[in-house]
């Protein structure tokens, strides 16, 4: 029996979680896992309130909270899930940036007067070169879970943090979708200067030729220019606007009807981009940028469950915005959004057995 086998025979998953343990209070490594996480603790770009980059300590705190029994997955728990540690030099730097970068911010809501114009004029330029390094970073580490079989999630930090996966996955599949669950369309070009903005990733994302479809839902705040991208993206990018959605439900639709049709825009090999902004705010009041409107939790629980019923394959994900706030509800929404994300990746891989 090895170490795996040991631990499965000897972990009581209707115990209490161990907050000493790993993430959900698993016993498992990340050699005997199956989904590895990695934490990105950045958000040097955030343009309204900080707090994402402590995401991933959140989520890890609260995640031995939840109970592990998942009713339509035998034995999830079984798979093996493991979060690296937090890395404490991306942290520092991420905090160094995000002075500077708020400082830089302020000054340009001010009308970018004369006073300031030097001290700023480089700053960009410093953000972007260490937003390229982090993209590098985590594109490598992705890689080599991925080369070793491995599922690979990502925990933000804020919503530019998951590009170097969405890069490693280029590299590992000929093409796919995004799936990208947003109160913000983030297809901004270097909003504020900042190449790897927050509000960039899907504009930095459709320069992957291997994306072929990008497909968002819950949009219900985003700039005209962003509209027009994808009106003239030839089909390329769709948005399921929030309000529209309602419309069709107020008037008669289910739930089921719409999610029907947005799995309808995806292709085959699916990576979901889950911002936690894209629920309901009173799940999340701590992100970053929370506008009102947005889907229950359940009602995204049931889109990605379709999604695998569907029959297509999840090959990575993201869960970013979630900031600690003042309450432990953030960390405690966001635990249960990994957790569904990790078991449904999973079971749309066929590691796991789903009876929907």
């Amino acid at each position: 029996m090895n170490s795996k086998e040991q631990k499965i025979a000897s972990f009581d998953p209707n115990g209490v979680g161990d907050s000493s343990g790993g993430l959900f209070g698993l016993p498992f490594t990340i050699e005997e896992s199956e989904v590895v996480i990695i934490p990105t603790p950045w958000e040097v770009t955030v343009s309204y309130s900080a707090g994402t980059a402590q995401g991933p300590q959140a989520v890890k705190e609260a995640s031995p909270q939840l109970d592990l029994y998942e009713p339509h997955i035998k034995d999830a728990w079984k798979l093996g899930i493991a979060m690296e540690e937090i890395s404490e030099e991306w942290t520092a730097t991420s905090e160094v940036l995000r002075d500077k970068a708020e400082a830089y911010i302020n000054w340009l809501e001010a009308g970018s007067p004369e006073e300031g114009k030097e001290q700023f004029e480089n700053l960009p330029d410093e953000v972007t070169q260490k937003g390229e390094e982090f993209l590098q970073w985590l594109k490598q580490k992705s890689l080599n879970y991925l080369e070793q079989g491995k599922l690979v999630g990502v925990v933000g930090g804020d919503h530019s943090t998951p590009l170097g996966l969405m890069h490693a996955l280029a590299e590992k599949h000929e093409e796919y979708g995004i799936l990208q669950i947003d109160a913000h369309a983030d297809l901004r070009d270097a909003y504020e200067g900042f190449e790897y903005s927050h509000a960039s990733i899907m504009f930095n994302a459709l320069k992957l030729p291997q994306v072929k479809k990008l497909v968002q839902v819950g949009i219900r705040d985003l700039a005209q220019s962003e509209a027009e991208l994808a009106e003239q993206s030839n089909g390329r990018v769709t948005i399921f606007y929030d309000a529209k959605m309602k419309e069709k439900m107020f008037e008669g639709d289910s739930w089921k009807k719409e999610c029907k049709k947005i799995i309808a825009q995806l292709p085959q090999k699916v990576y979901i981009s889950f911002d936690i902004d894209g629920l309901d705010p009173k799940l999340c009041p701590g992100t970053g940028t929370p506008v009102p409107g947005g889907l229950e939790f359940e009602q995204a629980m049931f889109l990605v469950k379709q999604l695998v019923k569907s029959g297509r394959e999840i090959i990575g994900f993201d869960l970013c915005e979630v900031a600690p706030g003042d309450t432990e509800w953030n960390g405690n929404v966001g635990a249960r959004v990994l957790l569904k994300l990790c078991n449904m990746m999973a079971a749309s891989n066929n590691r796991l057995e789903a009876q929907f």
